[in-house]
């Protein structure tokens, strides 16, 4: 019970710190080293840092660094390029300030959906956001939700082929691709997508009859010309984001499987060519997105050296900050009380493994305050158990993959998510303006979303 007690100690010191907004890339390390401690085993702590806590880290960066690099990197190109702010005023264009919020969301979703950074994306899209809201006299205070749907929820983690690292991240754990139970995966984003829209479509109506409009918030008027000002057709600004589906999806279904890597293993004998292949995919699909957009803007660049080392100094902070949680979870998979947790959360379901992933990934999403975070430390310590228990019960791995990925993307937006305190930060505005919308588009209709996937995933299986 005292390493339980431990455990559950050092996860609450965690989530609290991190809400104060310390770095988890140091707080990780700490929190690992508190539960040792208040377990009795204080005398192991070098060895279990030095052996347990980095090697974990190091495993963890050398099977995602290069998704994480590449994100970042077209991300930040494709801000700079003027791509993002042209795909954002083609769609206001095309819908006008009328539909001010069906616009924001589909511009952050087929921006996020194509690769781009939700960080990237809340920067880029905000100055738009506060002119359509400005125009429309909806409050400021449901811009950031706004984004959060668009970005944080359904092009994250339901949509097949997206390239975000959390749909990367159970490739390698389970042999699947990025296009895991596709038409799961659509369901799922269209209840989120539509669920979320009507719930701020509601939202902004009962605002309006009771009088409220944009609000007063200083000097908040913004110049369309000075958003992004490079001028970019929609086609080729929207061209970098199909390649990276495309291409993905092309290798994924039509070249890999064609192709004989006997040679591979020839030179790797211990390398399972098979649960690469989806990282490989989109490694791939990412470098030719970049590559394309270097070339066609090429006499646009004026800063080309700036906007690289942009992107990737970005990339940085967030994989190491997930590293340092995979290597805190590592150190958690170690202690004593674990045992009795593991075993509490495989048995919450055992006929129905898919529920009890949900459980796991839900709950360590949210006390990282992290999708990719908790979703790493789950899969790190519980994917073997899950894949078995399907293989047990004739679930297919892709179901699994697309329950692990929803269902790590609802409980991460809780108040103290890194995310939400930067869009929020962005936006000028704080948690009791925005959070109540936040969390019922983040939180509460992806849930829905979920079970849903869940039920006809065991109705029907995989699809």
């Amino acid at each position: 019970m005292l390493s339980v007690l431990a455990i559950v100690v050092s996860l609450l010191l965690l989530m609290f710190f991190a809400y104060r907004g310390y770095s988890v890339l140091l707080l990780a390390p700490l929190m690992a080293a508190v539960a040792v401690v208040l377990s009795g085993e204080g005398g192991w702590m070098l060895p279990i840092y030095t052996e347990t806590f980095m090697s974990a880290l190091g495993n963890y960066l050398l099977k995602f660094f290069p998704v994480f690099l590449l994100g970042a990197l077209f991300g930040q190109l494709m801000a700079d390029s003027g791509a993002a702010g042209s795909i954002a005023k083609y769609i206001m264009r095309l819908l006008g300030p009328k539909h001010a919020i069906l616009t924001i969301i589909l511009a952050c979703g087929l921006l996020t959906y194509g690769g781009v950074s939700l960080f990237v994306v809340a920067f880029a899209i905000f100055p738009i956001s506060k002119m359509l809201f400005q125009e429309a006299d909806i409050p400021k205070r449901l811009i950031p939700a706004t984004i959060a749907l668009g970005s944080f929820t359904f092009t994250m983690t339901a949509l097949p082929g997206t390239p975000a690292i959390q749909n990367a991240i159970p490739i390698p754990y389970y042999g699947t691709n990025a296009f895991a139970a596709p038409g799961l995966g659509i369901i799922g984003g269209l209840i989120m997508f539509f669920g979320g829209w009507f719930w701020l479509n509601q939202r902004a109506k009962k605002a309006r009859a009771a009088g409220e409009g944009y609000g007063d918030h200083g000097n908040d008027a913004v110049d369309l010309h000075d958003v992004n000002a490079q001028h970019m057709p929609f086609w080729l600004a929207v061209l970098p984001l199909v390649l990276v589906i495309g291409v993905n999806a092309v290798l994924t279904y039509w070249v890999f499987p064609n192709m004989d890597f006997a040679f591979v293993n020839e030179k790797f004998p211990n390398l399972k060519v098979a649960s690469q292949l989806g990282l490989w995919s989109i490694i791939i699909s990412l470098l030719v997105a970049c590559t394309v957009l270097v070339v066609a803007r090429w006499a646009h660049w004026k800063h080309l050296q700036t906007s690289v080392n942009k992107g990737v100094y970005g990339s940085m902070l967030p994989i190491f900050n997930t590293a340092s949680e995979v290597g805190y979870g590592a150190v958690i998979a170690t202690m004593a009380g674990f045992a009795l947790i593991r075993n509490a959360v495989l048995n919450v379901s055992p006929n129905n493994p898919l529920i009890s992933e949900t459980v796991a990934m839900s709950t360590l999403a949210g006390i990282t305050g992290s999708s990719s975070g908790g979703l790493s430390i789950a899969l790190q310590t519980l994917g073997k158990d899950y894949l078995a228990m399907a293989e047990a019960h004739g679930i297919n791995p892709e179901l699994l993959h697309r329950v692990a990925v929803m269902a790590a993307g609802g409980f991460d937006t809780l108040p103290h998510c890194g995310a939400i305190i930067t869009l929020l930060a962005i936006c000028g505005l704080n948690h009791r303006q925005s959070y109540l919308n936040i969390g019922m588009v983040t939180i509460v209709i992806p849930l829905v979303a979920v079970i849903a996937v869940i039920t006809l995933g065991t109705m029907f299986g995989s699809f």
